[in-house]
């Protein structure tokens, strides 16, 4: 074996093992039963693929942005004249129950 390799693959374990080191002791300086949101650092802490035991990329990968859907100014003028037909047929309809209500 070379043993460069085995000195940088020691050195990335114990960049790992001192993360873990570092966390253990942040949640000992808390003490007690936490209630709430995770603090950002633990949050940050979990989704590593460092803090994931065997080296791998995490479970929960990032998801790529969704693209933005937006309408067409025309679509945006039917939808208003849909809703505009709706609430007047709401009102037409609401009209004679008043009338007979009095």
């Amino acid at each position: 074996m070379d043993v460069s390799k085995m000195i940088s693959e020691l050195r990335s374990e114990l960049q790992e093992i001192e993360g873990v080191i570092l966390a253990l002791e942040r949640l000992a300086i808390g003490g007690g039963k936490r209630r709430g949101r995770p603090p950002k650092w633990l949050a940050a802490a979990r989704t590593t693929p460092e803090n994931d035991g065997n080296g791998a990329a995490s479970a929960a990968a990032p998801r790529p942005k969704k693209r933005k859907r937006t309408f067409s100014a025309e679509t945006k003028r039917k939808m208003a004249e849909a809703q505009r037909k709706r609430w007047a047929a709401k009102d037409v309809s609401a009209v004679p129950e008043e009338q007979a209500a009095e």
